[in-house]
Order: C-alpha cells, then sequence, then structure tokens
C-alpha cells in the first residue's frame, strides 16, 4: 500500500505540477484582491478534486457510453490552453479587462479563472483524468481505490498552497518583471498546448507519428 500511495502520489504530482500551474495563476488573476485570489484557488482545487475523482469512479464508463476517445481530451484541451497562452502573450485579458472598466463605468470586474482554465484543463486536464482512471482502472478493491484517493488528496493541497503563495511571489517582482513572466509562461502554456493536441493527433491517427 505504501508503494501504491508513492507511485500514485508521484505520478499525479507530476501531471498536474502544482509549481508550475501556481505563476501561471498568479499571471491570471492580475488585478485581483488577495481575498478573491484566495477563493479563486480554492474553488479551482475543489472542482478539480471532484472532477478527477468522477472520472476516477465513472470515468471509462461515461467514455464508454458516450463513444468518446480520451484523446479527444488531449486535443480539446491543447486548443483551449493555446487560446489562453495567446491572451497570455499579447495581454488580452488586460485589453479586455480595460475595455470593460469603460463601459461599466466602474472598478473593473475580476474575472473568474477557478473553473476555466485552472480548475480544467489546467488542474483536471487530458493528462491528470487519464492519470487517476489507469491508477484506478490498474488497482482493484475500494482499499487501492481509497489510498489512491489519498495521494490524490496530498497533491490537491500541495497545488492550493502553491496557488495560494504564488500571489505574493509575483508581488515581489514588480509588474514588469510580472509581464516578462506572463510573456514568457504564455509561450511555454503555448508549447505545452501545441503537445496536447500532437500527442492526441498522433493516438488518433497513427500513421502521422
Amino acid at each position: 500500500m505504501i508503494d501504491l500511495f508513492i507511485s500514485a502520489f508521484v505520478t499525479l504530482f507530476v501531471v498536474i505540477d502544482p509549481p508550475g500551474c501556481a505563476p501561471i495563476y498568479a499571471s491570471l488573476t492580475t488585478g485581483a484582491s488577495a481575498l478573491q485570489r484566495r477563493s479563486m484557488a480554492i474553488r479551482a482545487t475543489l472542482i478539480a478534486g471532484f472532477i478527477l475523482i468522477f472520472f476516477a469512479m465513472f470515468g471509462e464508463a461515461l467514455l464508454s457510453f458516450l463513444h468518446i476517445d480520451l484523446d479527444s481530451f488531449r486535443i480539446a484541451g491543447g486548443v483551449m490552453l493555446f487560446i489562453i497562452a495567446i491572451d497570455m502573450v499579447f495581454e488580452k485579458r488586460t485589453e479586455r479587462r480595460e475595455q470593460r472598466a469603460e463601459k461599466l463605468m466602474a472598478t473593473p470586474e475580476v474575472e473568474d479563472v477557478s473553473v476555466f482554465p485552472m480548475a480544467m484543463p489546467m488542474l483536471a486536464g487530458p493528462g491528470s483524468i487519464a492519470s487517476v482512471m489507469l491508477l484506478v482502472s490498474q488497482n482493484s478493491g475500494l482499499d487501492r481505490a481509497l489510498v489512491i484517493f489519498g495521494a490524490l488528496l496530498l497533491v490537491l493541497l500541495l497545488t492550493l498552497a502553491a496557488l495560494l503563495l504564488a500571489g505574493p511571489f509575483m508581488r515581489l517582482i514588480g509588474n514588469k518583471g510580472e509581464a516578462v513572466i506572463t510573456r514568457l509562461l504564455g509561450v511555454l502554456l503555448a508549447a505545452l498546448a501545441a503537445q496536447f493536441v500532437i500527442d492526441g493527433l498522433k493516438a488518433s491517427f497513427p500513421s502521422l507519428a
């Protein structure tokens, strides 16, 4: 059981990647108050946990019933992440926020990123969904499933901690530093999105490999 816990924890930690998601979350929540950042971080983690547990328990049956291939999640998630990456590189989110402020003639509304893109596809993305489904399918029995869920819970708690600490760190480096990091992360996120799409296409069309 200890080996299973360690294996599940390492797998989910690498796939969900809390340290990698934290600065992206900080960039996406620029302009939000500390309370709003904390609220969105908690909400994103809870929603991602619910999605992952749901797919761990019912994922295979659901996808089979709907005749959906898991590689479709990779492609769809890649496209969504690529759109977010473009916004980060060209600061479209900031531009839209300023335009909305002018129209409303009031304090700019902070966009809620807890559901999209943080909970899904950043935290509960194609890779993490596939991982929990594979772990549960390979380890039958209630006791083993509880061990896997325990590892998932620990990873999600570490993810929440990383998201909560991301804001203060980004404030330390200043606006210019944050702008540079946001663009760099946008480029990296675009590459990750492209890899999702490539992996999905390769698996769907083996002749492309």
